[in-house]
């Protein structure tokens, strides 16, 4: 079946206290998909954000990100209130994310909420339906909080260790504090269920994506170490990276600490498969981040400065995608298989049956024969415009050199009429790929200062970028559909 979608992360969305979330426009953008004929709606990680401000690289595999929570319903249930709100200075403009306002006042005023809050039996049921991952989640961050933000391997020794006399002791002195991450938890999933129920009634699902990696200082290193590659004294011994390539040439050092292979597998990858269990809770359809990194992957010495040094080191291959699909058979897969492909990189990928990823801005740079030009795609593919790592395609032609603009233009039988923007979202539509998604910042034809990362850097534009109200209309939706019902794509 040929479907299309949309990729617009939840923070991206217009809306009051400085970062898109779970609420009105949410709900609004759902009904704005259901308008434009689109099928899916695909999101970035909804973990909480980490180091440089990314969904990336967030501190749990299994928590919901707490700035998604929409604070209006809190205020519709009496947990807080119009004017405790409107004290706050979230943000000074509407089509940024103010990540350190975030950081500063989003659990305070849930703190608010938390105090207000009497339906205990639902949070005592929440709290045991996910006690398998929440228990330790919600101690992780009491133990960060008593130890003002500081990382868990730098934590009193008896609790880096996890000593059970020294956890059981804890426990008891935090209750409170493990009750209220426990109850931000509950807001987040009580939030999200009902964003996907209304998607899936209005025939919209979600594609959700899941990082291959997990920061060092997480609670899923904190709670697994033997299933990482880290010394005696749990520091790690190589990390996580990608080689030198004509963008960058330090490679990109991503530092997460890297798997311990052997040992997943002797364990039947039951860590990777309750990760991916959950997702399959969360989404109708999972992006595999980094696909190549299960084929082989980067490792980089702990404590370089840099990727350069790194070696390639043989990953679990196919026998972790077929222990996957054995054990989770209804999960749909998206391999992001972009970057420096092997043949065996590609050979697990149609081994295991599952659709990469084609980018259409990927594909004229050169006149040399490239596999994302739309002739050479399989059917069992996404075809994309490009991706939250890519510039938008107006940021492309503005900066691209004048023969791959020519070649495209030329390719695409581009015009001025039509905008180019639109003939590249044409093309896309029109390829053979059973699926494509176009971000919205496309759709809405937006250069640079609408790109949601350039990745390997630190800046603080990453990540940040929000639709301004008013964007996202009535009209653009009647030429979305139009499109896609001349190409075959709108959802029944």
């Amino acid at each position: 079946m040929r479907e299309s979608g949309i990729l617009m992360h939840i923070t991206s969305l217009p809306g009051p206290y400085g970062v898109g979330a779970m609420g009105k426009e949410a709900f609004r953008f759902v009904d704005f998909l259901q308008a434009a004929g689109q099928r899916y709606w695909q999101v970035l990680p909804l973990t909480p954000t980490g180091y440089g401000d990314s969904p990336y690289q967030s501190n749990s595999a299994y928590a919901g990100n707490p700035y998604l929570i929409d604070l209006q319903q809190l205020v519709e249930q009496g947990l807080l209130q119009e004017a405790e709100l409107a004290q706050i200075p979230w943000c000074s403009r509407e089509d940024r994310v103010d990540f350190g306002a975030q950081y500063q006042h989003r659990l305070t005023v849930l703190r608010k909420a938390y105090d207000r809050f009497h339906d205990h039996d639902k949070l005592e049921v929440f709290c045991h339906e996910n006690s398998h991952w929440l228990s330790d989640f919600a101690l992780y961050m009491a133990l960060k909080q008593k130890f003002n933000g500081q990382p868990w391997y730098r934590w009193e020794e008896p609790l880096k260790f996890r000593d059970p006399d020294a956890l059981w002791r804890v426990r008891r002195e935090l209750r409170e504090e493990l009750r209220f991450y426990s109850f931000v938890q509950y807001l987040f999933y009580r939030q999200w269920d009902a964003l996907r129920d209304y998607a899936a009634k209005a025939g919209v699902q979600i594609i959700g994506d899941v990082p291959i990696y997990v920061p060092y200082d997480s609670v899923d290193v904190w709670t697994n170490p033997e299933l990482f590659q880290l010394d005696a004294e749990l520091n790690p011994t190589d990390v996580a990276g990608v080689p030198p390539d004509a963008f960058t040439e330090d490679g990109q050092l991503w530092g997460n600490p890297l798997y311990r292979w052997d040992v997943m597998a002797e364990r039947d990858y039951i860590w990777w498969i309750n990760r991916m269990a959950a997702a399959g809770k969360l989404y109708d359809m999972v992006r595999l981040d980094h696909f190549r990194g299960f084929e082989a992957y980067w490792a980089v010495p702990f404590g370089d400065a840099t990727a350069k040094n790194g070696h390639w080191v043989k990953g679990p291959g196919l026998d972790f995608i077929t222990a996957l699909q054995t054990h989770l058979p209804q999960l749909r897969l998206i391999a992001e298989d972009l970057g420096f492909l092997t043949r065996e990189v590609l050979d697990m990928r149609d081994e295991a049956g599952l659709p990469g990823m084609k980018v259409l801005e990927f594909a004229f740079d050169s006149r040399e024969p490239s596999d994302y030009l739309p002739h050479n795609y399989p059917a069992n593919s996404v075809c994309y415009v490009g991706t939250h790592d890519n510039m938008t395609m107006r940021q492309w032609f503005n900066t691209a050199a004048a023969d791959a603009v020519e070649y495209a233009a030329e390719y695409m039988c581009l015009t001025e009429r039509e905008g180019y923007v639109w003939g590249v979202i044409r093309t896309a539509m029109g390829s053979v790929s059973d699926l494509c998604v176009v971000q919205i910042q496309d759709y809405l034809d937006l250069g640079g200062e609408a790109r949601m990362n350039f990745p390997g850097t630190q800046s603080g534009d990453n990540w940040t970028w929000r639709a301004t109200p008013g964007m996202i209309t009535d009209a653009l939706a009647t030429k979305i559909h139009r499109m896609t019902r001349l190409y075959g794509r709108v959802s029944k």
